[in-house]
């Protein structure tokens, strides 16, 4: 969806964002600054990326910000090293879990999890007491300067609404809070209700104080074959909590509310929409999302950001170019879409495979 070549006019990129998020006709597509793991980028160094640049300058990424609000907990918990030796170290984290991580380079390797700091409702209220609101280090020191730089700009800004499901599965680990479900429904129910609550009274002052663009909601809710949680108990837990925050955005006029959900989201994305969230990302493709499939299925219901495959920038030119060929276009031409890596590119990825990625969407993304 392009405008003509005589109708473009130095669109700005909160303009291209909107317009593009909006099904509407844009100058070019809208290039969403990639996420990349410290070990990419130490490659691509080698590989002849200067070192002396800014990332998201060099490869022409647009501006794209999130309003700087801490939304966690406060204080942290002190760090504390409780075993190491030369392999492994065995710490406390600044939010309260114990975990065992490899010493040579935790960055890519899973750490070990061992304690989470919630086990119970005793937990809970201690842990909620770090959850305070109204703490004055959630908000800039100089926040009023802040809210001067950002007006009348020129990029798209955004805000972090909080999770209701990711936040509470970092506390309490899986497998129990899977089980609390179950053993201890009231308990589940306080934190999901204490959260969207929090995330509404931290974000009220930004949303009421800033001309914002769009939301993102944090869950890493859903493996390879299917979410982590049932559609049925989506449905108790967290339905009612998304609903709180989304009517609260909309209120404002915040009409763009996305979810980062890695894994196959495909049951819960009907019910996202149905409680007023209308994007989702990053569209992984090992877990058998298709992008594609999503805009025929759901048309200019959902915004779509990513799915392209992350292995197939690995391999070589003619897979990077049969990856962007059989999507991009096609979901460009529908509108609504923004071309993005399906998660972090890890650094199996070349410079110069994703180097030629990239400029095959700019040139696609500009016909």
């Amino acid at each position: 969806m392009f405008l003509s070549m005589e109708d473009r006019d130095n669109m700005n990129a909160r303009e291209r964002f909107l317009r593009t998020l909006r099904f509407q006709e844009v100058d070019r597509v809208f290039l969403l600054p990639q996420w990349l793991w410290g070990e990419t980028v130490q490659r691509w160094h080698k590989e002849g990326m200067p070192e002396d640049v800014h990332i998201n300058e060099f490869f022409g990424f647009d501006r794209y910000e999130v309003v700087p609000i801490n939304m966690g907990v406060i204080p942290l918990f002190e760090e504390k090293i409780l075993e190491e030796d030369s392999e492994y170290k065995t710490y406390i984290t600044s939010y309260g879990a114990k975990i065992r991580e490899r010493r040579d380079n935790p960055e890519l390797s899973m750490p070990e999890w061992l304690e989470y700091p919630i086990k119970d409702r005793k937990d809970w209220e201690e842990y909620k007491k770090r959850l305070n609101p109204d703490s004055p280090m959630r908000y800039p020191e100089w926040w009023e300067d802040y809210k001067k730089s950002v007006k009348g700009r020129t990029y798209p800004l955004g805000i972090n609404a909080g999770s209701f499901f990711g936040w509470q599965r970092n506390w309490m680990g899986l497998e129990k809070f899977s089980c609390t479900l179950y053993d201890d429904p009231g308990l589940v129910h306080d934190m999901c209700d204490y959260t969207a609550d929090f995330a509404i009274k931290v974000i009220k002052r930004a949303v009421e104080e800033i001309e914002l663009d769009f939301a993102l909601i944090w869950e890493d809710m859903a493996m390879k074959n299917g979410p982590l949680i049932s559609p049925k108990l989506f449905r108790e837990f967290m339905m009612p909590n998304y609903k709180k925050v989304t009517d609260f955005l909309r209120a404002h006029g915040i009409d763009i509310i996305l979810v980062d959900s890695d894994g196959n989201n495909d049951e819960l994305i009907p019910l996202w929409l149905e409680v007023g969230v209308n994007g989702l990302y990053p569209l992984e493709v090992a877990a058998d999302t298709d992008a594609v499939a999503l805009r025929k299925k759901y048309g200019k219901d959902l915004l779509l950001i990513g799915n392209i495959d992350k292995r197939e920038l690995a391999k070589g030119k003619r897979e990077i170019e049969k990856e962007v060929k059989e999507k991009v276009p096609y979901l460009l031409s529908q509108g609504g879409y923004i071309p993005f890596v399906d998660h972090s590119v890890p650094p199996d990825v070349s410079f110069e495979n994703f180097t030629y990625y990239l400029e095959m969407i700019k040139k696609i993304g500009s016909a």
